[in-house]
């Protein structure tokens, strides 16, 4: 039985930096350790999609574990990945995790087969009778089998080491049936989101916090839009969201994931080589023009210069209408049933 505090707050997905021979460079990331706990991150994620857990070997994983977990020590929890190509290798991830002392393991659904909701569920389940550790499941339907409502209630029903879910599908609704369906016979089971854009609206309607990419990037702004928020103060909150949505979009559309984010963290001070995915010339060149883009939104919160020549006066803002609607939507729902 899980007998730890519950999972909440802004956990920050870690990218990994590459040395000159790809490999891990371990100074650098002890840097980029240190640097996203001072600058008030509740938690840490290694091995998450963001870190490209499956760009790297099981050992190479595993390592990445090792350094960050050495380099906490014990400062803030740790969501460690472990989801591995089949369900042997994954309780074994999950018994080495444990015993390095991380708070919970995130398990994605299984991908690459497209698997029915009972293989989904047969799959957690026997994850659920053997892991030595707390299990947060990873809802990412771009990539793996969906979890869908009734699945994740029969695990929260039926395993209590399943205290969580992560889900990255950006779905409001879905999301409010999940919590409509767990919490109450499980109060403690954490909501996590995984999509930066919609992290206010999320919370709002009920999520304990979230593992956003952006959080490795400009954690200052996550970490703040999450204490707006909580603290019931919208329209500060919203101004925020507005920002961090205009930096998220710019990372994850103009770039090959998580290449866009790659290249913001190198701005903000860290060596982090050249990814493992190989890239075209042409997109080596978008990169380039991604980085001045990134610089001059960076440039705007004050957390660098701007690039020679500066940056476009009136540049390209998002219109932010959908996602004040959004907003207000969410809020007028909360203040309908009485809880706003």
């Amino acid at each position: 039985m899980s007998i730890s505090t519950k999972l909440q707050g802004i956990f920050t997905p870690n990218l990994v930096p590459l040395d000159q021979r790809g490999e891990i460079n371990e100074s650098e990331l002890r840097r980029y350790t240190d640097w996203l706990i001072d600058r008030g991150v509740h938690g840490l994620y290694p091995n998450g999609s963001t870190g490209e857990f499956t760009r790297f070997t099981a050992e190479e994983r595993r390592r990445i574990i090792e350094i960050i977990v050495d380099q906490n020590r014990g400062r803030v929890p740790i969501l460690a990945g472990a989801a591995e190509a089949n369900v042997k290798e994954t309780i074994r991830a999950c018994e080495h995790y444990s015993d390095l002392g991380v708070r919970a393991v995130a398990i994605v659904a299984p991908f690459y087969y497209k698997l029915s909701p009972e293989s989904v569920y047969a799959y957690f389940a026997e994850i659920g009778r053997n892991t030595p550790v707390d299990v947060t499941l990873y809802n990412i339907p771009l990539f793996a089998s969906p979890i869908d409502v009734p699945t994740v209630q029969r695990l929260a029903d039926n395993f209590e080491r399943i205290v969580a879910i992560k889900d990255s599908s950006g779905d409001i609704p879905h999301m409010i049936r999940m919590i409509q369906a767990v919490r109450p016979q499980r109060p403690e089971f954490s909501f996590l989101t995984g999509w930066d854009a919609a992290l206010m609206p999320l919370i709002l309607i009920g999520c304990d916090g979230g593992t956003n990419a952006t959080s490795g990037v400009v954690p200052e702004i996550t970490r703040k839009l999450y204490d707006l928020t909580t603290a019931g103060k919208l329209d500060e909150a919203r101004q925020v969201q507005y920002d961090l949505v205009t930096l998220f979009d710019t990372m994850i559309y103009s770039a090959e994931f998580p290449e866009g984010f790659r290249a913001a963290v190198e701005l903000r001070g860290f060596n982090m080589g050249t990814g493992r995915q190989p890239l075209s010339p042409d997109q080596t060149t978008d990169l380039s023009l991604l980085s001045k883009t990134l610089q001059c939104l960076l440039a705007e919160q004050g957390f660098t210069d701007e690039p020679v020549g500066g940056c476009p006066v009136g540049a390209d803002q998002i219109d932010r209408a959908e996602i004040n609607a959004i907003v207000q939507n969410v809020l007028g729902e909360l203040k309908r049933r009485g809880m706003a």
